[in-house]
Protein backbone atom coordinates (compact mmCIF):
# COMPACT_ATOMS: atom_id res chain seq x y z
CA UNK A 1 0.00 0.00 0.00
CA UNK A 2 1.06 3.30 -0.91
CA UNK A 3 1.48 5.98 2.29
CA UNK A 4 -0.07 9.19 1.80
CA UNK A 5 1.18 11.54 4.64
CA UNK A 6 -1.05 14.43 4.74
CA UNK A 7 0.28 17.50 6.61
CA UNK A 8 -2.29 19.87 8.05
CA UNK A 9 -1.26 23.36 10.60
CA UNK A 10 -4.67 25.57 10.64
CA UNK A 11 -8.35 24.67 11.16
CA UNK A 12 -9.25 26.23 7.97
CA UNK A 13 -6.46 24.00 6.30
CA UNK A 14 -8.30 21.16 8.07
CA UNK A 15 -11.56 21.76 6.47
CA UNK A 16 -10.28 22.50 2.90
CA UNK A 17 -8.44 18.76 2.87
CA UNK A 18 -10.95 16.70 5.00
CA UNK A 19 -13.37 15.36 2.45
CA UNK A 20 -9.45 14.42 0.36
CA UNK A 21 -8.21 12.77 3.81
CA UNK A 22 -11.53 11.15 4.01
CA UNK A 23 -11.01 9.31 0.46
CA UNK A 24 -7.68 8.51 0.90
CA UNK A 25 -8.24 7.11 4.47
CA UNK A 26 -11.52 4.97 3.15
CA UNK A 27 -9.11 3.56 -0.22
CA UNK A 28 -7.97 -0.32 -0.28
CA UNK A 29 -4.77 0.94 -1.83
CA UNK A 30 -3.94 3.67 0.04
CA UNK A 31 -2.26 3.94 3.93
CA UNK A 32 -3.17 7.40 5.03
CA UNK A 33 -0.29 9.05 7.28
CA UNK A 34 -1.71 12.45 9.06
CA UNK A 35 0.62 14.82 10.55
CA UNK A 36 -0.64 18.01 12.87
CA UNK A 37 1.18 21.29 13.00
CA UNK A 38 1.22 24.57 13.79
CA UNK A 39 -2.05 25.84 15.44
CA UNK A 40 -3.72 23.11 15.82
CA UNK A 41 -1.27 22.08 18.64
CA UNK A 42 -1.64 25.31 20.30
CA UNK A 43 -4.58 26.40 23.01
CA UNK A 44 -3.91 29.98 21.98
CA UNK A 45 -5.38 29.39 18.77
CA UNK A 46 -7.67 26.71 20.05
CA UNK A 47 -5.66 23.97 20.32
CA UNK A 48 -8.08 22.67 17.16
CA UNK A 49 -6.09 19.03 17.26
CA UNK A 50 -9.05 18.15 19.08
CA UNK A 51 -11.39 19.06 15.93
CA UNK A 52 -9.14 16.28 14.13
CA UNK A 53 -9.37 13.42 16.41
CA UNK A 54 -13.09 14.12 16.80
CA UNK A 55 -13.52 13.73 13.03
CA UNK A 56 -12.21 10.39 13.62
CA UNK A 57 -8.88 10.55 12.36
CA UNK A 58 -5.87 9.37 13.62
CA UNK A 59 -3.44 11.62 13.65
CA UNK A 60 0.26 10.09 13.27
CA UNK A 61 2.49 12.66 14.05
CA UNK A 62 2.34 16.46 16.08
CA UNK A 63 5.61 18.30 15.11
CA UNK A 64 5.44 20.95 17.56
CA UNK A 65 6.47 24.61 15.65
CA UNK A 66 4.75 27.43 16.65
CA UNK A 67 6.31 29.95 18.89
CA UNK A 68 4.39 32.30 21.40
CA UNK A 69 5.63 34.91 18.92
CA UNK A 70 4.47 36.97 16.04
CA UNK A 71 7.59 39.12 15.39
CA UNK A 72 9.35 38.00 12.29
CA UNK A 73 12.25 36.44 14.65
CA UNK A 74 9.45 34.08 16.28
CA UNK A 75 8.13 32.98 12.41
CA UNK A 76 11.60 32.50 11.11
CA UNK A 77 12.06 30.37 14.27
CA UNK A 78 8.85 28.67 13.38
CA UNK A 79 9.76 27.51 10.11
CA UNK A 80 13.10 26.23 11.24
CA UNK A 81 11.86 24.01 13.90
CA UNK A 82 9.72 22.89 11.21
CA UNK A 83 12.23 21.50 9.26
CA UNK A 84 13.83 20.08 12.08
CA UNK A 85 10.74 18.53 13.49
CA UNK A 86 9.41 17.19 9.86
CA UNK A 87 12.51 15.72 9.29
CA UNK A 88 12.26 13.45 12.86
CA UNK A 89 8.65 12.40 11.38
CA UNK A 90 9.01 12.29 7.91
CA UNK A 91 12.54 9.72 8.60
CA UNK A 92 9.88 7.82 11.11
CA UNK A 93 6.99 7.06 8.73
CA UNK A 94 8.78 6.51 5.27
CA UNK A 95 5.54 8.18 2.77
CA UNK A 96 5.99 7.40 -0.40
CA UNK A 97 4.04 11.16 -1.36
CA UNK A 98 3.34 13.76 0.92
CA UNK A 99 0.18 16.25 0.66
CA UNK A 100 0.48 19.80 1.11
CA UNK A 101 -1.87 23.11 0.97
CA UNK A 102 -0.93 26.52 0.06
CA UNK A 103 1.66 28.68 1.71
CA UNK A 104 1.62 28.68 5.64
CA UNK A 105 5.37 29.17 6.85
CA UNK A 106 4.97 25.47 8.96
CA UNK A 107 3.93 23.88 5.59
CA UNK A 108 7.47 25.33 4.06
CA UNK A 109 9.04 23.61 6.52
CA UNK A 110 7.24 20.34 5.92
CA UNK A 111 8.22 20.66 2.34
CA UNK A 112 12.05 21.70 2.73
CA UNK A 113 12.29 18.75 4.72
CA UNK A 114 10.71 16.59 2.52
CA UNK A 115 12.89 17.36 -0.28
CA UNK A 116 15.99 16.95 1.48
CA UNK A 117 14.27 13.32 2.57
CA UNK A 118 13.55 12.36 -1.15
CA UNK A 119 9.64 12.39 -0.94
CA UNK A 120 7.48 13.39 -3.52
CA UNK A 121 5.08 16.71 -2.66
CA UNK A 122 1.84 16.87 -4.34
CA UNK A 123 0.80 20.60 -3.44
CA UNK A 124 -2.53 22.17 -3.65
CA UNK A 125 -3.64 25.64 -4.86
CA UNK A 126 -0.51 26.60 -6.15
CA UNK A 127 0.19 29.55 -8.74
CA UNK A 128 -2.19 31.90 -6.96
CA UNK A 129 -0.99 35.41 -6.13
CA UNK A 130 -1.11 37.13 -2.75
CA UNK A 131 0.99 40.52 -3.44
CA UNK A 132 0.44 42.12 0.38
CA UNK A 133 1.59 38.84 2.13
CA UNK A 134 4.92 37.18 2.57
CA UNK A 135 2.50 33.80 1.29
CA UNK A 136 3.05 34.87 -2.55
CA UNK A 137 7.10 33.97 -2.06
CA UNK A 138 6.41 30.69 -0.17
CA UNK A 139 3.26 29.77 -2.43
CA UNK A 140 5.49 29.74 -5.38
CA UNK A 141 8.79 28.07 -3.39
CA UNK A 142 6.19 25.32 -2.00
CA UNK A 143 5.62 24.93 -5.96
CA UNK A 144 9.35 24.42 -6.81
CA UNK A 145 9.73 21.84 -4.22
CA UNK A 146 6.63 19.76 -5.69
CA UNK A 147 6.27 17.10 -7.94
CA UNK A 148 2.04 17.10 -8.65
CA UNK A 149 0.14 20.22 -8.86
CA UNK A 150 -3.36 20.83 -8.22
CA UNK A 151 -4.67 24.33 -8.91
CA UNK A 152 -7.98 26.19 -8.44
CA UNK A 153 -8.49 27.58 -11.95
CA UNK A 154 -7.09 27.47 -15.46
CA UNK A 155 -4.83 30.59 -15.35
CA UNK A 156 -3.04 29.32 -11.90
CA UNK A 157 -2.79 26.27 -13.84
CA UNK A 158 -0.57 28.22 -16.37
CA UNK A 159 1.13 30.24 -13.94
CA UNK A 160 2.33 26.84 -12.00
CA UNK A 161 3.38 25.71 -15.62
CA UNK A 162 5.20 29.38 -16.35
CA UNK A 163 7.40 28.49 -13.32
CA UNK A 164 9.31 25.65 -15.18
CA UNK A 165 6.60 22.85 -14.11
CA UNK A 166 6.37 20.34 -16.74
CA UNK A 167 2.70 20.69 -18.00
CA UNK A 168 1.73 16.80 -17.41
CA UNK A 169 1.88 17.46 -13.64
CA UNK A 170 -0.15 20.56 -13.07
CA UNK A 171 -3.72 19.70 -13.06
CA UNK A 172 -6.46 22.42 -12.92
CA UNK A 173 -9.06 20.89 -10.30
CA UNK A 174 -10.92 23.62 -8.66
CA UNK A 175 -10.87 25.06 -5.56
CA UNK A 176 -10.93 21.87 -2.88
CA UNK A 177 -12.98 24.12 -0.42
CA UNK A 178 -16.07 23.80 -2.58
CA UNK A 179 -16.53 20.36 -2.02
CA UNK A 180 -17.40 20.49 1.35
CA UNK A 181 -19.93 23.81 0.39
CA UNK A 182 -21.38 21.09 -1.81
CA UNK A 183 -21.71 17.89 0.46
CA UNK A 184 -21.57 18.73 4.22
CA UNK A 185 -24.93 19.11 5.66
CA UNK A 186 -25.31 22.35 7.32
CA UNK A 187 -26.84 23.47 10.33
CA UNK A 188 -30.16 25.23 10.21
CA UNK A 189 -30.32 28.65 11.79
CA UNK A 190 -32.05 27.53 15.35
CA UNK A 191 -28.97 24.64 15.03
CA UNK A 192 -26.29 27.41 14.37
CA UNK A 193 -27.37 30.07 16.63
CA UNK A 194 -27.39 26.77 19.37
CA UNK A 195 -23.80 25.84 18.49
CA UNK A 196 -22.57 29.39 18.85
CA UNK A 197 -24.81 30.36 22.01
CA UNK A 198 -25.72 33.63 20.40
CA UNK A 199 -28.78 34.78 19.14
CA UNK A 200 -28.71 36.22 15.19
CA UNK A 201 -30.46 39.34 14.62
CA UNK A 202 -32.11 41.33 11.50
CA UNK A 203 -29.11 41.67 9.41
CA UNK A 204 -25.28 39.44 10.44
CA UNK A 205 -21.95 39.76 9.36
CA UNK A 206 -18.60 38.00 9.56
CA UNK A 207 -15.48 39.13 9.79
CA UNK A 208 -12.32 37.15 9.37
CA UNK A 209 -9.09 39.90 9.23
CA UNK A 210 -5.57 38.77 8.61
CA UNK A 211 -2.41 41.08 9.58
CA UNK A 212 -1.29 42.32 5.82
CA UNK A 213 2.54 40.63 6.37
CA UNK A 214 4.60 42.55 4.13
CA UNK A 215 3.81 45.95 5.31
CA UNK A 216 5.59 47.37 8.43
CA UNK A 217 3.03 48.83 10.41
CA UNK A 218 0.51 46.66 12.42
CA UNK A 219 -2.83 47.36 10.75
CA UNK A 220 -4.43 48.76 13.96
CA UNK A 221 -5.89 51.77 11.90
CA UNK A 222 -7.52 49.40 9.32
CA UNK A 223 -9.27 46.89 11.91
CA UNK A 224 -10.29 49.83 13.92
CA UNK A 225 -11.91 51.53 10.54
CA UNK A 226 -13.91 48.10 10.13
CA UNK A 227 -15.13 47.99 13.47
CA UNK A 228 -16.26 52.16 13.26
CA UNK A 229 -17.85 51.11 9.88
CA UNK A 230 -19.80 47.99 11.11
CA UNK A 231 -20.67 49.82 14.41
CA UNK A 232 -22.96 52.17 12.37
CA UNK A 233 -25.02 49.22 11.28
CA UNK A 234 -28.63 49.29 13.09
CA UNK A 235 -29.88 45.56 14.67
CA UNK A 236 -26.98 43.92 13.49
CA UNK A 237 -25.08 41.24 14.25
CA UNK A 238 -21.43 40.67 14.43
CA UNK A 239 -19.30 37.19 14.28
CA UNK A 240 -15.28 37.76 14.65
CA UNK A 241 -13.10 34.45 13.67
CA UNK A 242 -9.77 35.06 15.24
CA UNK A 243 -6.57 35.82 13.02
CA UNK A 244 -4.19 33.42 12.31
CA UNK A 245 -0.45 33.18 13.87
CA UNK A 246 1.26 35.38 10.69
CA UNK A 247 3.28 37.90 12.42
CA UNK A 248 1.12 40.87 14.35
CA UNK A 249 -1.51 38.03 14.26
CA UNK A 250 -2.22 38.76 18.26
CA UNK A 251 -2.44 42.10 18.22
CA UNK A 252 -6.00 41.81 15.92
CA UNK A 253 -6.69 39.30 18.45
CA UNK A 254 -6.15 41.83 21.14
CA UNK A 255 -8.55 43.65 19.56
CA UNK A 256 -11.29 41.34 18.75
CA UNK A 257 -11.36 40.42 22.43
CA UNK A 258 -11.62 44.22 23.77
CA UNK A 259 -14.23 45.13 21.30
CA UNK A 260 -16.85 41.77 22.07
CA UNK A 261 -15.98 42.63 25.60
CA UNK A 262 -17.51 45.90 25.38
CA UNK A 263 -20.77 44.90 22.92
CA UNK A 264 -21.63 42.15 24.42
CA UNK A 265 -24.95 42.80 23.25
CA UNK A 266 -24.44 42.45 19.53
CA UNK A 267 -21.01 40.88 18.73
CA UNK A 268 -19.48 37.08 19.34
CA UNK A 269 -15.86 35.73 18.69
CA UNK A 270 -14.02 32.44 17.89
CA UNK A 271 -10.51 31.15 17.97
CA UNK A 272 -11.97 28.78 15.79
CA UNK A 273 -15.98 28.60 14.00
CA UNK A 274 -14.77 25.16 12.66
CA UNK A 275 -15.64 24.18 9.36
CA UNK A 276 -19.60 23.53 9.95
CA UNK A 277 -20.26 26.34 11.94
CA UNK A 278 -18.06 28.47 9.28
CA UNK A 279 -19.55 26.99 6.66
CA UNK A 280 -23.25 27.37 8.20
CA UNK A 281 -23.01 30.95 9.15
CA UNK A 282 -22.76 31.93 5.81
CA UNK A 283 -26.21 31.04 4.98
CA UNK A 284 -27.38 33.63 7.51
CA UNK A 285 -25.29 36.53 7.24
CA UNK A 286 -25.73 39.24 4.89
CA UNK A 287 -21.55 39.80 4.00
CA UNK A 288 -18.44 38.75 4.96
CA UNK A 289 -15.80 41.53 5.76
CA UNK A 290 -11.97 41.09 6.25
CA UNK A 291 -9.37 39.57 4.04
CA UNK A 292 -9.79 35.64 3.94
CA UNK A 293 -9.06 33.95 1.27
CA UNK A 294 -12.37 31.71 2.28
CA UNK A 295 -14.17 35.22 1.41
CA UNK A 296 -12.82 34.57 -2.53
CA UNK A 297 -13.11 30.78 -2.74
CA UNK A 298 -15.68 29.55 -0.63
CA UNK A 299 -18.01 32.63 0.34
CA UNK A 300 -19.27 33.54 -3.33
CA UNK A 301 -21.03 29.77 -3.65
CA UNK A 302 -23.33 31.18 -0.96
CA UNK A 303 -23.79 34.56 -3.35
CA UNK A 304 -23.71 36.60 -0.85
CA UNK A 305 -20.84 39.65 -1.18
CA UNK A 306 -17.68 39.66 0.42
CA UNK A 307 -15.68 42.96 1.41
CA UNK A 308 -11.97 42.06 0.47
CA UNK A 309 -10.37 45.02 2.00
CA UNK A 310 -6.72 45.75 1.55
CA UNK A 311 -3.69 44.50 -0.31
CA UNK A 312 -3.79 40.69 1.24
CA UNK A 313 -5.02 38.91 -1.13
CA UNK A 314 -4.62 40.96 -4.35
CA UNK A 315 -4.00 39.31 -7.59
CA UNK A 316 -6.54 36.65 -6.75
CA UNK A 317 -9.16 35.70 -9.22
CA UNK A 318 -12.28 37.25 -7.98
CA UNK A 319 -16.22 36.39 -8.54
CA UNK A 320 -18.37 39.28 -9.23
CA UNK A 321 -19.49 39.08 -5.59
CA UNK A 322 -15.71 40.43 -4.26
CA UNK A 323 -16.02 43.64 -3.58
CA UNK A 324 -12.42 45.19 -2.78
CA UNK A 325 -11.58 48.09 -0.49
CA UNK A 326 -8.79 49.99 0.73
CA UNK A 327 -8.13 50.36 3.84
CA UNK A 328 -9.73 53.76 4.80
CA UNK A 329 -13.17 53.77 6.59
CA UNK A 330 -14.43 56.36 3.54
CA UNK A 331 -14.17 53.55 1.14
CA UNK A 332 -15.39 50.49 3.83
CA UNK A 333 -18.26 52.22 4.44
CA UNK A 334 -18.99 52.95 0.85
CA UNK A 335 -18.29 48.97 0.02
CA UNK A 336 -20.34 48.05 3.30
CA UNK A 337 -23.62 50.00 1.35
CA UNK A 338 -22.94 48.53 -2.10
CA UNK A 339 -22.66 45.13 -0.37
CA UNK A 340 -26.36 45.70 1.23
CA UNK A 341 -27.66 47.36 -2.25
CA UNK A 342 -30.56 45.76 -3.50
CA UNK A 343 -29.69 45.21 -7.18
CA UNK A 344 -26.11 43.93 -6.00
CA UNK A 345 -27.38 41.27 -4.39
CA UNK A 346 -29.68 40.29 -7.11
CA UNK A 347 -27.26 40.31 -9.70
CA UNK A 348 -24.69 37.95 -7.58
CA UNK A 349 -27.17 35.58 -7.24
CA UNK A 350 -26.86 34.71 -10.82
CA UNK A 351 -22.97 34.71 -10.46
CA UNK A 352 -21.11 32.23 -12.54
CA UNK A 353 -18.75 30.31 -9.85
CA UNK A 354 -14.88 30.45 -11.03
CA UNK A 355 -13.35 28.14 -8.98
CA UNK A 356 -14.71 24.58 -9.63
CA UNK A 357 -17.75 22.34 -9.31
CA UNK A 358 -17.00 20.50 -5.75
CA UNK A 359 -15.43 17.67 -7.03
CA UNK A 360 -11.81 18.64 -6.34
CA UNK A 361 -11.46 16.05 -3.88
CA UNK A 362 -12.13 13.17 -6.28
CA UNK A 363 -10.01 14.37 -8.71
CA UNK A 364 -6.99 14.98 -6.40
CA UNK A 365 -7.27 10.68 -5.45
CA UNK A 366 -7.48 9.71 -9.24
CA UNK A 367 -4.43 11.23 -10.11
CA UNK A 368 -2.74 10.64 -7.05
CA UNK A 369 -3.75 6.93 -7.40
CA UNK A 370 -2.76 7.13 -11.23
CA UNK A 371 0.89 8.85 -10.45
CA UNK A 372 2.43 5.06 -9.39
CA UNK A 373 5.85 6.32 -10.13
CA UNK A 374 7.04 9.95 -9.25
CA UNK A 375 10.28 11.19 -10.53
CA UNK A 376 12.31 13.28 -8.35
CA UNK A 377 14.18 14.95 -11.26
CA UNK A 378 12.20 17.71 -12.49
CA UNK A 379 13.34 19.20 -16.15
CA UNK A 380 12.54 22.90 -16.27
CA UNK A 381 9.62 23.60 -18.76
CA UNK A 382 10.15 26.53 -20.65
CA UNK A 383 7.04 27.94 -22.09
CA UNK A 384 8.82 29.17 -25.21
CA UNK A 385 9.28 26.00 -26.38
Amino acid sequence: MRKICVITGTRAEFGLLRLLIELIAKDKDLQLQLIATGMHLSPEFGYTLDEIIAAGFTVDRKVECLLSSDTSVGVSKTIALAISGFADALESLQPDLMVVLGDRTEILGAVIAAGMANVPIAHLQGGETTEGAYDEAIRHSITKFSHLHFTSTEAYRKRVIQLGEQPNTVFNVGAIGLDAVKKLKLLNREEFEKSIDFKLKKRNVLITYHPVTLEKEVPIETFENILTALDELTDTALIFTHANSDKNGRVINKMITEYVETHKDKAIAFKSLGQLRYLSALQFVDFVIGNSSSGILEVPAFHIPTINIGDRQKGRICNDSVINSDNSLKDIKKSITFALDKTFREKIQRQELLYGNGTAAEKILKTIKEQNHISLKKSFYNIDN
